[in-house]
């Protein structure tokens, strides 16, 4: 069979691959903390022809001839560029401007003291299910854990239920969830990740300060579904900074929006068809080639 033919089906394959890549970038436009995804191309290995050969006394060089096979898949990029911060006045609702990544994680009884009932961890973020998140809608549940929608712990310097610490005091302090108690008149979360209440008595008082995770490479970070991310052997591991030191500034009151530009999707959907079109009329060209040869013996 003509080489063109499989050429033209491995094209066919990966432009279909990257509609996939932009069908998902486009249903994941409203999704707060979405980052889109890019496909890139690259060509297969090539046959080899006629070798180059070196320039002598009595002629100049020449060039190799080769006849390429295709195409396949270079790779699948996330693109962590900023998306941009939608005003909520929402208390709870926590948007990044710049680097860094919410840290999350879940009640593992073994690893929080006196079977889960206090704060902070006993080994900090290590072993606790930890993942990350730019999405920074969060709530509150019936214990004053902040949480996000799936019910996975904001992390962050905390203390123990009866220790009401400054904030100077958390530079240092434990890692662990963070929970404001149940009969505090109000709360409010600062800009530098300090979430701070007022209790019965009319005093103000820390419950924990947020940090940000940051990544050598937060590209290689893997998408793991419900706006988390997990780290991966080449993202590097996670490095924990408060807000503006060294990581984003929190932005109190917002949300990050998909970083998706619904203009920039559909052109890649329109140059995909384009390409999946002209690689099936390639695949249709090659067919009446051999149709021209099958006819020659009549």
């Amino acid at each position: 069979m003509l080489a063109s033919m499989y050429s033209s089906i491995s094209g066919m394959k990966n432009h279909q691959q990257q509609l996939d890549v932009t069908s998902n970038n486009i249903a994941n436009v409203n999704t707060y903390g979405y980052k889109k995804g890019r496909a890139t191309f690259k060509d297969m290995i090539s046959q080899q022809i006629q070798g180059a050969t070196a320039p002598n006394d009595t002629s100049g060089g020449v060039n190799p001839m080769q006849v390429g096979l295709g195409t396949q898949m270079g790779s699948i990029d996330t693109v962590q560029t900023q998306g941009s911060l939608q005003n909520t006045g929402r208390s709870l609702d926590l948007g990044i401007s710049g680097d860094g990544f919410f840290a999350v994680g879940e009640q593992n009884n073994d690893q929080w003291p006196n079977g889960g009932d206090d704060n902070v961890a006993t080994n900090g973020y290590d072993d606790l299910n930890t993942s990350y998140t730019r999405a920074g809608n969060f709530y509150m549940d019936q214990s004053g854990h902040i949480v996000n929608q799936d019910g996975q712990y904001l992390l962050g310097n905390t203390t123990n239920n009866e220790g009401e610490p400054s904030l100077e005091d958390l530079e240092d302090g434990d890692v662990g969830r963070i929970q404001i108690p149940t009969d505090a008149q109000s709360f409010s979360i600062g800009a530098d990740g300090s979430v701070s209440y007022v209790n019965a008595d009319g005093d103000q008082q820390v419950a924990g300060q947020v940090e940000m995770a940051r990544f050598a490479n937060p590209g290689g970070l893997s998408k793991a579904g419900s706006n988390l991310f997990q780290p991966t052997d080449n993202s590097g591991e996670a490095q924990y900074n408060n807000p503006g030191d060294g990581a984003g500034e929190l932005v109190p009151g917002t949300l990050e929006m998909s970083n998706v530009d619904l203009s920039e999707e559909f052109t890649n959907m329109i140059t995909a068809q384009r390409g999946f079109q002209a690689n099936t009329r390639g695949i249709t060209t090659a067919d009446e080639v051999l149709q021209e040869l099958m006819n020659l013996k009549r």
